[in-house]
Protein backbone atom coordinates (compact mmCIF):
# COMPACT_ATOMS: atom_id res chain seq x y z
CA UNK A 1 0.00 0.00 0.00
CA UNK A 2 0.93 3.50 -0.52
CA UNK A 3 2.75 5.85 2.20
CA UNK A 4 -0.36 7.31 4.09
CA UNK A 5 0.38 10.70 6.10
CA UNK A 6 -1.30 11.74 9.12
CA UNK A 7 -1.55 14.77 11.70
CA UNK A 8 -1.14 11.80 14.48
CA UNK A 9 -0.36 8.07 14.60
CA UNK A 10 -1.08 6.73 18.23
CA UNK A 11 0.20 3.34 18.79
CA UNK A 12 -1.53 0.97 20.77
CA UNK A 13 -5.11 1.12 21.11
CA UNK A 14 -6.09 0.60 24.96
CA UNK A 15 -7.98 3.34 27.02
CA UNK A 16 -4.99 5.88 26.76
CA UNK A 17 -4.39 5.23 23.05
CA UNK A 18 -7.92 5.23 21.54
CA UNK A 19 -8.49 8.31 24.16
CA UNK A 20 -5.72 10.07 22.58
CA UNK A 21 -7.12 9.18 19.11
CA UNK A 22 -10.12 10.67 19.60
CA UNK A 23 -9.36 13.86 21.33
CA UNK A 24 -6.88 14.47 18.33
CA UNK A 25 -9.59 13.76 15.62
CA UNK A 26 -12.22 16.05 17.82
CA UNK A 27 -9.67 18.65 17.39
CA UNK A 28 -9.41 18.27 13.70
CA UNK A 29 -6.15 16.56 13.09
CA UNK A 30 -5.89 13.84 10.77
CA UNK A 31 -5.52 10.48 13.21
CA UNK A 32 -4.45 6.94 12.86
CA UNK A 33 -4.57 4.34 15.57
CA UNK A 34 -2.10 1.14 15.16
CA UNK A 35 -3.26 -1.76 17.21
CA UNK A 36 -1.89 -5.53 17.01
CA UNK A 37 -4.17 -7.31 19.39
CA UNK A 38 -7.63 -5.59 20.87
CA UNK A 39 -9.40 -2.36 20.69
CA UNK A 40 -9.27 -1.36 23.98
CA UNK A 41 -6.49 -2.82 24.73
CA UNK A 42 -5.43 -4.45 28.11
CA UNK A 43 -7.99 -2.79 29.95
CA UNK A 44 -11.16 -3.58 28.16
CA UNK A 45 -10.30 -7.33 27.06
CA UNK A 46 -8.10 -8.15 29.79
CA UNK A 47 -8.46 -6.54 32.61
CA UNK A 48 -10.42 -3.36 34.17
CA UNK A 49 -13.90 -4.47 32.76
CA UNK A 50 -13.40 -7.96 32.64
CA UNK A 51 -12.39 -8.70 36.32
CA UNK A 52 -14.87 -6.26 37.65
CA UNK A 53 -17.41 -8.13 35.77
CA UNK A 54 -15.86 -11.73 37.51
CA UNK A 55 -16.11 -9.82 40.59
CA UNK A 56 -19.74 -8.89 40.29
CA UNK A 57 -20.35 -12.49 40.09
CA UNK A 58 -18.59 -12.76 43.47
CA UNK A 59 -20.20 -10.23 45.38
CA UNK A 60 -23.30 -11.43 44.59
CA UNK A 61 -22.56 -14.90 45.51
CA UNK A 62 -21.72 -13.65 48.69
CA UNK A 63 -24.74 -11.42 48.96
CA UNK A 64 -26.96 -14.68 48.11
CA UNK A 65 -25.53 -16.64 51.19
CA UNK A 66 -26.08 -13.67 52.87
CA UNK A 67 -29.74 -14.08 52.07
CA UNK A 68 -31.45 -14.72 55.58
CA UNK A 69 -29.63 -11.37 57.16
CA UNK A 70 -32.10 -9.18 54.71
CA UNK A 71 -35.58 -11.31 55.97
CA UNK A 72 -35.07 -13.52 52.28
CA UNK A 73 -34.96 -16.95 51.36
CA UNK A 74 -32.37 -18.81 48.74
CA UNK A 75 -31.76 -22.00 48.75
CA UNK A 76 -29.56 -24.70 46.74
CA UNK A 77 -26.68 -21.79 46.22
CA UNK A 78 -24.07 -22.36 43.68
CA UNK A 79 -21.98 -21.27 40.66
CA UNK A 80 -21.38 -22.18 37.16
CA UNK A 81 -17.70 -21.25 36.78
CA UNK A 82 -17.93 -21.33 32.55
CA UNK A 83 -21.09 -18.76 32.78
CA UNK A 84 -19.49 -16.40 35.22
CA UNK A 85 -16.65 -16.38 32.72
CA UNK A 86 -18.61 -16.02 29.51
CA UNK A 87 -20.64 -13.33 31.36
CA UNK A 88 -17.40 -11.64 31.75
CA UNK A 89 -16.02 -12.41 28.07
CA UNK A 90 -18.82 -11.26 27.02
CA UNK A 91 -19.27 -7.73 28.46
CA UNK A 92 -15.28 -7.11 27.45
CA UNK A 93 -16.07 -8.14 24.11
CA UNK A 94 -19.27 -5.34 23.97
CA UNK A 95 -17.09 -2.78 25.13
CA UNK A 96 -14.34 -3.54 22.66
CA UNK A 97 -16.89 -3.95 20.04
CA UNK A 98 -17.77 -0.23 20.90
CA UNK A 99 -14.79 1.03 20.31
CA UNK A 100 -14.34 0.26 16.63
CA UNK A 101 -17.79 2.30 16.66
CA UNK A 102 -15.94 5.21 18.08
CA UNK A 103 -13.23 4.97 15.71
CA UNK A 104 -15.40 4.74 12.66
CA UNK A 105 -17.97 7.68 14.70
CA UNK A 106 -14.49 10.06 14.93
CA UNK A 107 -13.10 9.01 11.11
CA UNK A 108 -9.73 7.46 12.97
CA UNK A 109 -8.10 5.37 10.49
CA UNK A 110 -7.33 1.67 12.07
CA UNK A 111 -4.33 -0.10 10.86
CA UNK A 112 -4.33 -4.18 12.88
CA UNK A 113 -0.67 -5.00 13.15
CA UNK A 114 2.47 -4.71 14.87
CA UNK A 115 4.17 -0.95 14.67
CA UNK A 116 7.95 -0.25 14.53
CA UNK A 117 9.82 3.07 14.11
CA UNK A 118 12.25 2.99 11.21
CA UNK A 119 12.55 6.91 11.43
CA UNK A 120 11.82 10.01 12.85
CA UNK A 121 7.66 10.80 12.03
CA UNK A 122 7.53 6.82 10.42
CA UNK A 123 5.71 4.29 11.61
CA UNK A 124 5.85 0.88 9.79
CA UNK A 125 3.25 -1.49 10.46
CA UNK A 126 3.35 -5.40 9.39
CA UNK A 127 -0.17 -6.36 8.79
CA UNK A 128 -2.19 -9.74 7.83
CA UNK A 129 -1.29 -8.90 4.08
CA UNK A 130 1.86 -6.81 4.38
CA UNK A 131 3.78 -3.72 5.45
CA UNK A 132 2.27 -0.44 5.43
CA UNK A 133 4.60 3.05 6.10
CA UNK A 134 2.29 5.74 8.00
CA UNK A 135 4.15 9.07 8.46
CA UNK A 136 3.28 12.00 10.81
CA UNK A 137 4.94 14.48 12.73
CA UNK A 138 3.67 13.63 15.93
CA UNK A 139 3.49 10.06 17.39
CA UNK A 140 2.02 8.76 20.02
CA UNK A 141 3.20 5.71 22.28
CA UNK A 142 0.71 3.74 23.91
CA UNK A 143 1.79 0.22 23.88
CA UNK A 144 0.93 -0.41 27.18
CA UNK A 145 2.23 -3.05 29.54
CA UNK A 146 2.21 -6.94 30.78
CA UNK A 147 2.33 -8.98 33.78
CA UNK A 148 6.10 -9.00 34.71
CA UNK A 149 7.59 -13.05 35.40
CA UNK A 150 9.81 -13.50 38.26
CA UNK A 151 12.53 -16.06 37.38
CA UNK A 152 11.58 -19.15 38.71
CA UNK A 153 8.02 -18.11 39.15
CA UNK A 154 6.95 -18.24 35.13
CA UNK A 155 3.57 -19.21 33.85
CA UNK A 156 2.65 -22.21 32.13
CA UNK A 157 -1.57 -21.64 32.37
CA UNK A 158 -2.16 -25.12 33.93
CA UNK A 159 -0.59 -24.72 37.45
CA UNK A 160 1.33 -21.07 37.50
CA UNK A 161 -1.38 -18.14 36.37
CA UNK A 162 -0.65 -14.99 34.81
CA UNK A 163 -4.07 -12.76 35.38
CA UNK A 164 -4.87 -13.75 31.35
CA UNK A 165 -5.10 -17.01 32.47
CA UNK A 166 -6.71 -16.14 35.75
CA UNK A 167 -9.68 -14.58 33.90
CA UNK A 168 -10.74 -17.35 31.81
CA UNK A 169 -9.82 -20.88 34.30
CA UNK A 170 -9.72 -23.91 33.04
CA UNK A 171 -10.81 -24.77 36.54
CA UNK A 172 -11.79 -23.89 40.03
CA UNK A 173 -9.30 -23.40 42.24
CA UNK A 174 -9.32 -25.27 45.43
CA UNK A 175 -5.88 -24.09 47.13
CA UNK A 176 -4.78 -21.21 45.61
CA UNK A 177 -1.49 -19.14 46.41
CA UNK A 178 -1.17 -15.47 44.81
CA UNK A 179 2.02 -13.90 44.86
CA UNK A 180 1.55 -10.26 45.41
CA UNK A 181 -0.90 -7.99 47.20
CA UNK A 182 -1.32 -5.45 44.99
CA UNK A 183 -4.57 -4.49 42.89
CA UNK A 184 -4.37 -7.45 40.92
CA UNK A 185 -3.42 -9.69 43.38
CA UNK A 186 -5.88 -9.00 45.73
CA UNK A 187 -8.66 -8.82 43.26
CA UNK A 188 -8.52 -12.22 42.03
CA UNK A 189 -7.15 -13.19 45.77
CA UNK A 190 -11.02 -11.79 46.41
CA UNK A 191 -12.51 -13.30 43.81
CA UNK A 192 -11.76 -17.19 44.32
CA UNK A 193 -11.97 -16.95 48.04
CA UNK A 194 -15.02 -16.04 47.90
CA UNK A 195 -16.34 -18.95 45.31
CA UNK A 196 -14.80 -21.19 48.02
CA UNK A 197 -10.64 -21.59 47.39
CA UNK A 198 -8.56 -22.00 50.14
CA UNK A 199 -6.41 -18.71 49.33
CA UNK A 200 -2.86 -17.87 51.07
CA UNK A 201 -1.63 -14.20 49.73
CA UNK A 202 2.34 -13.74 49.86
CA UNK A 203 3.72 -10.26 49.93
CA UNK A 204 6.94 -9.35 49.93
CA UNK A 205 6.51 -5.73 51.71
CA UNK A 206 5.94 -5.59 55.32
CA UNK A 207 1.68 -5.45 54.59
CA UNK A 208 -0.60 -6.06 52.27
CA UNK A 209 -1.57 -3.72 49.25
CA UNK A 210 1.69 -1.52 50.48
CA UNK A 211 0.72 1.62 48.47
CA UNK A 212 -1.82 2.26 50.22
CA UNK A 213 -2.24 4.25 54.26
CA UNK A 214 -0.94 1.97 56.54
CA UNK A 215 -4.14 2.34 58.55
CA UNK A 216 -6.34 1.19 55.69
CA UNK A 217 -4.33 -1.75 55.03
CA UNK A 218 -4.54 -3.27 58.25
CA UNK A 219 -8.17 -2.84 58.11
CA UNK A 220 -8.45 -4.35 55.57
CA UNK A 221 -6.28 -6.97 56.45
CA UNK A 222 -8.37 -8.37 59.07
CA UNK A 223 -11.43 -8.02 56.83
CA UNK A 224 -9.39 -10.12 54.40
CA UNK A 225 -8.63 -13.24 57.61
CA UNK A 226 -12.21 -13.19 58.53
CA UNK A 227 -12.84 -14.61 54.98
CA UNK A 228 -10.64 -17.11 55.54
CA UNK A 229 -7.57 -15.66 53.34
CA UNK A 230 -4.11 -16.79 54.91
CA UNK A 231 -2.05 -13.12 54.81
CA UNK A 232 2.04 -14.09 54.16
CA UNK A 233 3.73 -10.78 54.88
CA UNK A 234 7.32 -9.97 54.64
CA UNK A 235 7.29 -13.11 52.47
CA UNK A 236 9.07 -14.51 49.62
CA UNK A 237 8.47 -17.01 46.95
CA UNK A 238 11.75 -18.06 46.02
CA UNK A 239 11.17 -21.06 43.42
CA UNK A 240 8.14 -23.15 42.87
CA UNK A 241 8.14 -27.11 42.19
CA UNK A 242 5.82 -28.16 39.51
CA UNK A 243 4.19 -31.73 39.59
CA UNK A 244 1.61 -33.71 38.99
CA UNK A 245 -1.69 -31.68 39.91
CA UNK A 246 0.55 -29.59 42.44
CA UNK A 247 2.65 -26.84 42.80
CA UNK A 248 5.48 -26.63 45.93
CA UNK A 249 6.28 -23.17 47.17
CA UNK A 250 10.01 -22.74 48.80
CA UNK A 251 9.16 -19.56 51.16
CA UNK A 252 10.93 -17.42 53.07
CA UNK A 253 10.45 -14.96 55.68
CA UNK A 254 12.66 -13.85 58.38
CA UNK A 255 15.46 -15.53 57.09
CA UNK A 256 13.43 -19.39 57.32
CA UNK A 257 13.05 -21.08 54.92
CA UNK A 258 9.60 -23.33 54.55
CA UNK A 259 7.30 -25.25 51.86
CA UNK A 260 3.66 -25.04 50.87
CA UNK A 261 2.14 -26.97 48.52
CA UNK A 262 -0.86 -25.97 46.40
CA UNK A 263 -3.07 -26.75 43.08
CA UNK A 264 -2.44 -23.12 41.61
CA UNK A 265 -0.63 -20.27 41.35
CA UNK A 266 -1.30 -16.38 40.22
CA UNK A 267 1.89 -14.66 39.88
CA UNK A 268 0.91 -10.77 40.64
CA UNK A 269 4.35 -9.58 40.84
CA UNK A 270 3.76 -6.35 38.96
CA UNK A 271 3.78 -5.20 34.90
CA UNK A 272 6.51 -4.64 32.89
CA UNK A 273 6.43 -2.23 29.68
CA UNK A 274 6.15 -3.15 26.19
CA UNK A 275 9.19 -1.16 24.55
CA UNK A 276 10.65 -4.07 22.70
CA UNK A 277 11.07 -3.95 18.93
CA UNK A 278 9.65 -0.98 18.03
CA UNK A 279 12.72 0.59 17.24
CA UNK A 280 12.85 3.31 20.01
CA UNK A 281 16.86 3.04 21.12
CA UNK A 282 17.74 3.89 17.65
CA UNK A 283 15.30 7.10 17.64
CA UNK A 284 17.24 8.41 20.69
CA UNK A 285 14.23 7.28 23.38
CA UNK A 286 15.62 7.12 26.86
CA UNK A 287 14.15 3.66 28.61
CA UNK A 288 14.60 3.28 32.29
CA UNK A 289 13.23 -0.54 33.88
CA UNK A 290 11.23 -1.36 31.09
CA UNK A 291 9.82 2.18 30.74
CA UNK A 292 9.96 5.44 28.35
CA UNK A 293 11.34 8.65 30.08
CA UNK A 294 9.43 11.17 29.56
CA UNK A 295 8.46 14.47 30.83
CA UNK A 296 5.62 16.30 32.66
CA UNK A 297 3.96 16.65 29.06
CA UNK A 298 4.77 13.35 28.53
CA UNK A 299 7.11 14.34 25.98
CA UNK A 300 10.04 11.51 25.34
CA UNK A 301 12.86 14.12 24.41
CA UNK A 302 12.49 13.13 20.21
CA UNK A 303 10.73 15.52 18.59
CA UNK A 304 7.35 14.81 17.72
CA UNK A 305 7.55 11.34 19.97
CA UNK A 306 5.00 11.08 23.13
CA UNK A 307 4.82 8.43 25.39
CA UNK A 308 1.53 7.68 27.77
CA UNK A 309 0.04 5.17 30.31
CA UNK A 310 1.67 2.15 31.45
CA UNK A 311 4.35 2.43 28.96
CA UNK A 312 5.82 5.94 30.34
CA UNK A 313 5.45 4.62 34.29
CA UNK A 314 4.00 4.87 37.30
CA UNK A 315 0.66 4.60 38.24
CA UNK A 316 -0.16 2.29 35.57
CA UNK A 317 -3.71 2.96 36.22
CA UNK A 318 -6.33 3.34 33.05
CA UNK A 319 -7.55 6.78 33.88
CA UNK A 320 -4.31 8.30 34.28
CA UNK A 321 -3.57 6.82 30.07
CA UNK A 322 -6.74 8.02 29.22
CA UNK A 323 -6.21 11.87 30.79
CA UNK A 324 -2.81 11.84 29.32
CA UNK A 325 -3.79 11.13 26.27
CA UNK A 326 -6.32 13.65 25.93
CA UNK A 327 -3.56 16.09 27.87
CA UNK A 328 -0.98 14.90 24.47
CA UNK A 329 -3.81 15.78 21.86
CA UNK A 330 -4.20 19.12 23.07
CA UNK A 331 -0.61 19.67 23.13
CA UNK A 332 -0.34 18.78 20.04
CA UNK A 333 -3.22 20.74 18.50
CA UNK A 334 -1.11 23.85 19.93
CA UNK A 335 -4.17 23.88 22.90
CA UNK A 336 -2.76 25.25 26.20
CA UNK A 337 -2.61 22.24 28.63
CA UNK A 338 -1.73 21.68 31.94
CA UNK A 339 0.59 18.73 33.63
CA UNK A 340 -1.10 16.20 35.25
CA UNK A 341 -0.79 15.80 38.89
CA UNK A 342 0.22 12.38 40.41
CA UNK A 343 -1.10 13.10 43.88
CA UNK A 344 -4.87 14.14 42.05
CA UNK A 345 -5.12 10.84 40.65
CA UNK A 346 -7.13 8.25 42.46
CA UNK A 347 -6.68 4.26 43.29
CA UNK A 348 -9.16 1.83 43.43
CA UNK A 349 -9.22 -2.07 44.52
CA UNK A 350 -12.57 -3.94 43.79
CA UNK A 351 -11.84 -6.26 46.45
CA UNK A 352 -14.50 -6.87 49.50
CA UNK A 353 -14.19 -4.51 51.06
CA UNK A 354 -13.45 -2.38 48.70
CA UNK A 355 -10.48 0.25 48.63
CA UNK A 356 -9.98 3.84 46.73
CA UNK A 357 -7.48 6.74 47.63
CA UNK A 358 -5.97 9.71 46.58
CA UNK A 359 -3.46 11.99 47.45
CA UNK A 360 -0.74 11.32 50.47
CA UNK A 361 -1.23 8.71 52.73
CA UNK A 362 -1.19 10.24 56.84
CA UNK A 363 2.88 8.76 56.46
CA UNK A 364 3.61 10.44 52.83
CA UNK A 365 2.54 13.23 54.81
CA UNK A 366 4.65 13.54 57.93
CA UNK A 367 7.44 12.47 55.23
CA UNK A 368 6.92 15.71 52.94
CA UNK A 369 7.29 18.17 55.81
CA UNK A 370 3.77 18.50 56.81
CA UNK A 371 2.30 19.15 60.12
CA UNK A 372 -1.27 16.82 59.70
CA UNK A 373 -4.19 16.25 61.45
CA UNK A 374 -6.28 13.33 60.51
CA UNK A 375 -9.68 12.57 60.64
CA UNK A 376 -11.60 9.43 60.78
CA UNK A 377 -14.83 7.88 60.83
CA UNK A 378 -16.06 4.52 60.53
CA UNK A 379 -19.21 2.51 58.51
CA UNK A 380 -20.25 1.27 61.87
CA UNK A 381 -21.58 5.29 62.34
CA UNK A 382 -23.36 5.73 59.35
CA UNK A 383 -27.20 4.61 59.08
CA UNK A 384 -27.23 3.87 54.96
CA UNK A 385 -24.12 1.53 55.88
CA UNK A 386 -26.13 -0.26 58.48
CA UNK A 387 -28.89 -0.45 56.29
CA UNK A 388 -27.15 -2.06 53.72
CA UNK A 389 -25.45 -4.15 55.87
CA UNK A 390 -22.13 -2.62 55.60
CA UNK A 391 -20.66 -1.47 58.77
CA UNK A 392 -17.20 -2.83 58.51
CA UNK A 393 -15.15 0.04 56.71
CA UNK A 394 -13.33 3.47 57.42
CA UNK A 395 -13.01 6.55 55.80
CA UNK A 396 -9.78 8.70 56.52
CA UNK A 397 -8.56 12.08 55.60
CA UNK A 398 -5.32 13.95 55.81
CA UNK A 399 -5.40 17.70 56.27
CA UNK A 400 -2.20 20.34 56.31
CA UNK A 401 -2.46 22.11 59.85
CA UNK A 402 -1.46 25.05 58.80
CA UNK A 403 -3.69 25.68 55.47
CA UNK A 404 -6.62 23.51 55.88
CA UNK A 405 -5.42 21.83 52.65
CA UNK A 406 -6.61 18.37 52.00
CA UNK A 407 -3.24 16.59 50.73
CA UNK A 408 -5.22 12.87 51.02
CA UNK A 409 -8.11 10.67 51.63
CA UNK A 410 -8.24 7.05 51.88
CA UNK A 411 -10.97 5.11 52.74
CA UNK A 412 -12.38 0.87 52.50
CA UNK A 413 -15.77 -0.39 52.78
CA UNK A 414 -18.26 -0.40 50.61
CA UNK A 415 -18.62 1.58 47.38
CA UNK A 416 -15.83 3.44 48.02
CA UNK A 417 -14.31 3.38 44.42
CA UNK A 418 -17.43 5.42 43.34
CA UNK A 419 -17.17 7.82 46.93
CA UNK A 420 -13.03 8.66 46.43
CA UNK A 421 -14.18 11.11 43.14
CA UNK A 422 -15.56 13.47 45.95
CA UNK A 423 -11.77 13.66 47.13
CA UNK A 424 -10.78 13.93 43.85
CA UNK A 425 -12.38 16.80 42.88
CA UNK A 426 -11.46 18.48 46.22
CA UNK A 427 -8.37 18.01 45.63
CA UNK A 428 -8.11 18.85 42.36
CA UNK A 429 -10.01 22.02 43.16
CA UNK A 430 -7.18 22.54 46.07
CA UNK A 431 -10.25 22.29 48.44
CA UNK A 432 -9.66 23.36 52.30
CA UNK A 433 -11.62 21.71 55.59
CA UNK A 434 -13.61 24.96 54.98
CA UNK A 435 -15.15 23.89 52.28
CA UNK A 436 -15.78 20.63 52.62
CA UNK A 437 -16.95 21.36 55.92
CA UNK A 438 -20.23 23.92 53.98
CA UNK A 439 -20.56 21.57 51.80
CA UNK A 440 -24.15 19.64 52.61
CA UNK A 441 -24.02 16.15 51.69
CA UNK A 442 -27.42 13.94 51.08
CA UNK A 443 -29.02 11.96 53.83
CA UNK A 444 -29.07 8.83 54.18
CA UNK A 445 -26.03 7.94 51.84
CA UNK A 446 -22.70 6.65 52.27
CA UNK A 447 -21.03 9.74 51.37
CA UNK A 448 -21.88 11.76 54.77
CA UNK A 449 -18.95 9.64 55.88
CA UNK A 450 -16.73 11.83 54.28
CA UNK A 451 -18.11 14.83 55.94
CA UNK A 452 -17.98 13.15 58.91
CA UNK A 453 -14.20 12.69 58.49
CA UNK A 454 -13.62 15.93 57.86
CA UNK A 455 -15.24 17.17 60.91
CA UNK A 456 -13.61 14.59 62.67
CA UNK A 457 -10.07 16.28 61.69
CA UNK A 458 -11.16 19.30 63.61
CA UNK A 459 -12.74 18.06 66.85
CA UNK A 460 -16.23 18.21 65.30
CA UNK A 461 -17.41 14.68 64.43
CA UNK A 462 -21.41 14.46 64.87
CA UNK A 463 -22.07 10.36 65.09
CA UNK A 464 -19.21 9.46 66.62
Amino acid sequence: MADQSFDVIVIGAGPGGYVAAIRAAQLGLKTAIVEREHLGGICLNWGCIPTKALLRSAEVFHLMHRAAEFGLKAGDIGYDLDAVVKRSRGVAKQLSSGIGHLMKKNKITVVMGEATLPAKGTVSVKTGTGTETLKAPSIVLATGARARELPGLEADGDLVWTYKHALVPKRMPKNLLVIGSGAIGIEFASFFNTLGAKTTVVEVMDRVLPVEDAEISAFAKKQFAKQGMVIREKTTVKKLDRGNGTVTAHLEAGGKMETAEFDTVISAVGIVGNVENLGLEALGVKIDRTHVVTDAYCRTGVEGLYAIGDIAGAPWLAHKASHEGVMVAELIAGKHVHPIKPNTIPGCTYCHPQVASVGLTEAKAKEAGYEVRVGRFPFIGNGKAIALGEPEGLVKTVFDAKTGELLGAHMVGAEVTEMIQGYVIGRQLETTEEDLMHTVFPHPTLSEMMHESVLDAYGRALHF
